[in-house]
């Protein structure tokens, strides 16, 4: 049998699945220290990353390895460069946890909106007359400015449209005007304008070099001092520290983070005594239908490209027919 090594621990489905088809390597003692991975990983056929980084060191540093799973939807935690150049596939699960990110996306909107981390203190301090100076906000009508309209974000788009009502303008130099209209989006041209109109702001991009720092301190001036920012995609896409300087000087309403940057973030970071920022962590997809299908499918794709077979979802599909992918 052939070795898959598990990074971290994932949701059990996939991994009971595997059972009997694979050998289980042992796993690191500390998937975030170098050397203790590429110890685990010098004997593994298939290895599965979670979020801890699977580096270009670590790659090379398994000579057998044949494929390389991404439990979840970005690859920017694992090397794609080097494991193209020695024909590993990585394979992912992009249709795994779309819904529940989005739904997570939404719910901050909405505790933002209708100030449910405010009321929760205040009931809790036993402060009840809170209730006389307590204005929240509707979102029925309020402009939503979506960035990225992928799956995740095309999902959020269609629950605000349809079923708060809400006005959507998106920013995707990648998606036909169709793409946009079936979700009765309009669609601009460049990402100012978004910023400018939307009450509140949701990204759904993947980490590239081209969208890391992609709403920096130019960006969040351009936004209303009314807005909220909501980021569920990835802590990069942010510059963390443009959005601390604008949420301590009041020029935008508050945000919602799912990630940060780094991750984890430090103990000191300044977001955490902010209270007009709702905080998690990366947990947009951690509900047991999103975890179930993304553990199973990860663990299905590693063992097709085990097997010989061509994987469904491949981040480098050029390298299919090479090193690692038999058929």
């Amino acid at each position: 049998m052939k070795k898959v090594l598990f990074m971290q621990p994932i949701y059990p489905t996939g991994v009971e699945w595997l059972k009997g088809k694979v050998e289980f390597a042992e796993p690191p003692k500390d998937a975030y220290d170098p050397e203790s991975v590429k110890r685990a990983v010098a004997e593994a056929q298939g290895v599965i990353v979670r979020v801890a980084p699977f580096t270009g060191e670590m790659v090379r540093a398994a000579p057998r390895l044949e494929v390389i799973g991404r439990y979840g939807v970005g690859v920017d935690n694992v090397d794609v460069d080097t494991a193209t150049r020695l024909g590993i596939p990585v394979v992912y699960t992009p249709l795994g946890n779309y819904e529940s990110v989005a739904e997570s996306a939404i719910g901050m909107m909405l505790a933002l909106a209708k100030k449910l981390p405010e009321a929760d203190r205040a009931s809790r301090s036993g402060n009840y007359q809170a209730r006389l100076s307590f204005i929240a906000m509707e979102l029925r009508g309020k402009v939503l400015g979506v960035v990225g309209l992928g799956r995740v974000g095309g999902r959020v788009a269609e629950i605000a449209g349809r079923g708060l009502e809400m006005k959507t303008v998106t920013y995707d130099p990648y998606i036909p005007q169709e793409r946009a209209a079936s979700l009765r989006a309009e669609l601009v041209d460049n990402l100012d304008d978004l910023l400018r109109r939307a009450d509140i702001v949701t990204l759904h991009t993947p980490l590239t070099p081209e969208t890391r720092h992609l709403i920096g301190g130019r960006e969040l001036a351009l936004m209303k001092p009314t807005a909220f920012l909501i980021n569920t995609a990835r802590g990069a896409v942010v510059d963390e520290a443009a959005l601390i300087e604008a949420l301590r000087e009041g020029r935008i309403a508050g945000a919602g983070l799912d990630v940060f940057e780094p991750e984890p973030p430090r103990p000191d970071n300044p977001l955490f005594a902010m209270e007009n920022v709702i905080l998690a962590p990366h947990v947009a997809a951690h509900t047991t239908e999103a975890l179930g299908r993304v553990s199973l499918t990860v663990c299905q794709q590693v063992y097709k490209v085990l097997s010989g077979e061509r994987p469904d979802f491949i981040a480098n599909p050029e390298v299919w027919g090479s090193r690692g992918a038999k058929g």
